[in-house]
C-alpha cells in the first residue's frame, strides 16, 4: 500500500511539472494539503480540552482566522500556478488584450476572499452555537472540523482564483458584499442604526465600523477591477465605438472609486465628503445607464431597458424620501442592491456582446436621434 501511494504521489509531481495536471485535481491536492495542515496545527492546542463552538479560542475562531490565512495563500497559489502554466489547458480569463491583473487588483481580490472566509466561518460558528446550545466539542473531532474548514476554503479559493474571469469576480463581489453587510449589521453597537441611514454602520461609535468601511473600500477596488476587464474585450467597429467603450469604462471606474471613498470617509467624520461621493456614485451609475445604447450600440436592448427601470426606481425612491414616505436607510439599501445587481448583469451582457462580431446588429440597435 505504501509503495502504491508513493508511486501515485511521484506520478502527480511528474504531471504537475509537465503542466498536464488538471485544475480540478490540483485543487483537490491543495485542499488535501491544507486539511493536513489544519489538523496538525489544531490538535495540539485542542488536546485535552472541551471546546466551545463560537467565541474566543473556540473552534469557530480557529476556523475563521485560519480560514482567512488559508484563503490568502490559496488565492495567491492559484494565481502563481496559472501564470506559470502549471495547469493543463487552463486559460487565464483575466489576461485580456489590453489589460493584465495588477498587484493592487490581486491584493483587493485576495482581501475579499480572506474577509469572506473570516466573516463566513464566524457566522456559521455563531449559527451552530445557537443550534447546539451549550454543546461541548472534544479535541480530536474539533481538530477534524477545523481541518475540514481549511480544506474547503483552500479548495474553493484556489479553484476560483485559478479560473478568474470578470463573471467570477462579480460573484466574489456579490458574496463579499452580502457577508460584509450582514456582519456589520450583526455587530453594530447601535441596534437601531437603521433609523438614521445605512452609513451609520460605518460610524466610529459602532463596533461594526471597520467591517462596514473595509467592505466598501475593498468592494470599490473590485468594482474598478471588474470594470476594466469587463470592458477590455468589448468589440469595436470604428473609432467612435472605441471611444464609447472608453467612456463606459471611465464611468464604471468612477463608480468603484466613489464606492471606495464612501468607506474611506465615514459619515460622522466627513459628512460633506461622504455624501458627495455617495451621490457621485449614483450620478455615475445613472450616466452610464442612460448613455449605454449610444456608447455601446450592440448591447442588448432588454438590458438597456432594465437599466432605465433601475434608474427610474432610484429616482422614485428619492422622491419618497423627500416626501417623508421612506427613511434614508431604505432608499440607500434598495439603491445599492439595484446598482450592484446591474453591474453583475452587465458583466453577463458584456460577455454576450464579446461573443458577437463587432458590427452585428450595430445599425438596427442604434438608437434613433
Amino acid at each position: 500500500m505504501a509503495t502504491r501511494a508513493a508511486s501515485l504521489w511521484h506520478d502527480l509531481v511528474r504531471r504537475s511539472r509537465a503542466g498536464s495536471l488538471s485544475l480540478e485535481t490540483t485543487a483537490l491536492l491543495v485542499g488535501a494539503a491544507f486539511f493536513s495542515v489544519g489538523f496538525v496545527v489544531s490538535l495540539p492546542p485542542f488536546w485535552g480540552r472541551e471546546l466551545d463552538i463560537a467565541g474566543a479560542w473556540s473552534i469557530g475562531a480557529y476556523a475563521a482566522v485560519g480560514g482567512a490565512v488559508v484563503a490568502i495563500l490559496s488565492v495567491l497559489l492559484g494565481r502563481v500556478v496559472v501564470r506559470r502554466g502549471r495547469i493543463a489547458a487552463q486559460a487565464d480569463g483575466l489576461t485580456m488584450r489590453d489589460d493584465r491583473l495588477r498587484w493592487y487588483d490581486t491584493a483587493a481580490i485576495t482581501l475579499a476572499y480572506a474577509a469572506t472566509a473570516l466573516l463566513g466561518w464566524s457566522g456559521i460558528a455563531a449559527l451552530l452555537e445557537l443550534s447546539f446550545a451549550d454543546a461541548p466539542v472534544y479535541d480530536f473531532p474539533g481538530a477534524i472540523l477545523v481541518a475540514v474548514a481549511f480544506a474547503l476554503t483552500a479548495y474553493v479559493c484556489f479553484l476560483s482564483a485559478a479560473s478568474l474571469t470578470p463573471m467570477m469576480l462579480s460573484l466574489v463581489l456579490a458574496i463579499f458584499l452580502v457577508v460584509g453587510a450582514f456582519a456589520s449589521m450583526l455587530t453594530a453597537t447601535d441596534r437601531h442604526w437603521w433609523r438614521d441611514n445605512l452609513s451609520a454602520l460605518g460610524m466610529a461609535s459602532n463596533d461594526s465600523a471597520w467591517i462596514f468601511n473595509g467592505t466598501l473600500i475593498v468592494a470599490g477596488v473590485i468594482v474598478t477591477t471588474v470594470s476594466r476587464y469587463a470592458t477590455a474585450g468589448l468589440p469595436v467597429a470604428d473609432p467612435q465605438q472605441k471611444r464609447g467603450r472608453h467612456y463606459i469604462r471611465i464611468g464604471m471606474i468612477l463608480m468603484g472609486i466613489f464606492l471606495t471613498c464612501v468607506g474611506v470617509f465615514p459619515v460622522d467624520a466627513f459628512f460633506i465628503v461622504h455624501n458627495t461621493v455617495a451621490t457621485g456614485m449614483a450620478v455615475a451609475f445613472a450616466a452610464v445607464v442612460i448613455a449605454l445604447p449610444w456608447l455601446l450600440p450592440s448591447i442588448s436592448s432588454v438590458f438597456v431597458g432594465m437599466g432605465y427601470v433601475y434608474v427610474a426606481v432610484i429616482v422614485l425612491l428619492g422622491i419618497f424620501f423627500a416626501t417623508g414616505y421612506y427613511n434614508l436607510t431604505a432608499v440607500e439599501l434598495i439603491a445599492a442592491i439595484l446598482i450592484f445587481s446591474w453591474i453583475i448583469v452587465f458583466l453577463r451582457a458584456a460577455d454576450d456582446v464579446q461573443s458577437q462580431p463587432a458590427t452585428e446588429n450595430a445599425v438596427e440597435r442604434q438608437p434613433a436621434v
